[in-house]
């Protein structure tokens, strides 16, 4: 007795919703397993998406055409298992459209006519454990005026944005170095009723405490030696927007009180000037230090902190949500495909793992340098593990796992290897590192470097 003879409503069943329809619809409950069928000449009469993903090619190219055009073994089994009319489970590598390899389970059925010949089959492929490319994920839970997440935490932050961007209360965004807090800036802005004004941003350690005060509050002309014309400043372009103000806990003391006085009365007197000017800003800080640490030490205002965490929030580390890691992954290979001249549409499992597997220091900047840097070496529609920079491919590296924070020592090591690879560049010392150059100038300014 046939198998199926023992599902005597089957028959009925297939003629109400059609065969046709059934079988597309159990290879769709399989998405990441080949599924095709040919009949008695061998030819394709049925070929999946999950084939079109797992082999490289497309319906059009394989239906209609002997299975072995789109079913090339690298090494086959012997009559492809119809001469036993049952495979099940069998391991296999076969080449892809583009001449790569892939290895796969197989599992195949040979069906029969009256007389015992030959009537087609049914063919199942099943990635093989830790063998299978990886090939862009759905799109994300959360894409956000560019932050991109489907971590509950970051949806969480993205909901506050949204709230607290409907007034005009001071925002202090925390995260460490490379997390996307001028992102989560961007997108207050974007949601304010102040959108259409401007989006003025400042790293405050990227300025001498010399210039802080002239690059913020401005200058009237002959304030000091060349200031041969009028600089109005960066609260004043500001004006009807949002000001950003990055590493905040980096202003001197003296400006602070000065800043201050600006975010309670609206108005500030240029440097060397006499009159007051109103200004209406909206101003989103940023820091990875704890103000409240800054204060506890001396270094900080209390009164300034309070008035600029009026809504607090913190942008999670991304070794702390290690599932948005191949989401931004995809993302930014998507970006570089559409520049070319490279393409490419799958990473190797071993690359995979060693992405997954990375501390990730330098966060979305480090991951975002990290595929530029494979687009820059490498060649062909398949990202490889020798594509990544080398500290991927460094003995231990796969299977490091972050510590939550780095030690002093250790953070000053770093900084010593990544200024030795780049020969004393700074600016490529902190690409390396996935840091931007004046969040790197002040690391190696705090450890005498």
């Amino acid at each position: 007795m046939q198998k199926h003879d023992v599902f005597p409503g089957l028959g009925r069943w297939l003629e109400q919703v059609g065969g046709d329809a059934a079988l597309a619809t159990l290879a769709d409950l399989l998405p990441d397993a080949a599924v095709f069928a040919v009949d008695r000449e061998r030819s394709v009469v049925f070929w999946s998406e999950g084939a079109e993903r797992l082999l490289g090619y497309t319906a059009a190219e394989a239906l209609g055409n002997h299975c072995l055009k789109s079913h090339r073994c690298v090494e086959c089994m012997a009559g492809c298992g119809i001469a036993t009319g049952e495979v099940a489970g069998s391991p296999l590598a076969l080449y892809r459209s583009d001449g790569s390899t892939v290895r796969v389970l197989k599992s195949a059925r040979a069906f029969f006519d009256a007389d015992g010949a030959f009537a087609g089959g049914l063919e199942v492929l099943v990635p093989a454990r830790d063998e299978a490319p990886a090939t862009p994920p759905p799109p994300p839970a959360g894409d956000f005026h560019g932050l991109i997440t489907g971590d509950a935490r970051m949806l969480d932050v993205f909901q506050v944005v949204r709230n607290v961007a409907q007034t005009d209360a001071t925002v202090l965004v925390r995260g460490e170095s490379g997390t996307g807090k001028e992102l989560v800036a961007r997108a207050v802005h974007a949601e304010s009723h102040r959108a259409g004004g401007p989006f003025v941003a400042m790293n405050c350690a990227a300025f001498s405490p010399a210039l802080l005060e002239s690059q913020l509050f401005g200058h009237v002309k002959g304030a000091f030696t060349g200031a041969v014309r009028e600089h109005e400043g960066l609260f004043r372009r500001a004006h009807k927007g949002t000001l950003f103000l990055d590493e905040v806990a980096e202003l001197p003391l003296e400006l602070q009180a000065k800043l201050l006085r600006v975010l309670e009365e609206h108005e500030l007197t240029p440097v060397g000037g006499e009159r007051s000017i109103a200004v209406d800003v909206r101003v989103v800080a940023a820091t990875h230090r704890s103000l409240r640490a800054e204060v506890r030490a001396g270094r900080f205002r209390e009164d300034l902190m309070f008035r600029l965490r009026v809504v607090p929030l913190f942008v999670p580390a991304l070794r702390e949500r290690r599932g948005d890691v191949e989401l931004l992954l995809w993302r930014f290979v998507a970006q570089h495909n559409e520049r070319g001249p490279r393409r490419v549409e799958r990473v190797a499992p071993e690359a995979m793992r060693a992405l997954l597997d990375h501390a990730w220091p330098g966060n979305v900047r480090e991951l975002k340098n990290v595929v530029q840097y494979a687009f820059a070496v490498g060649r062909g529609p398949e990202l490889l593990l020798s594509e990544l920079p080398p500290e991927f491919r460094e003995p231990g590296a796969a299977g490091a796992r972050p510590a939550p924070a780095a030690s002093e020592g250790d953070e000053a090591e770093r900084l010593r290897r990544a200024l030795a690879a780049a020969d004393g560049q700074v600016g490529k010392a902190a690409e390396l590192l996935g840091m931007s150059r004046p969040t790197f100038w002040r690391k190696r300014k705090k450890h005498g470097l």
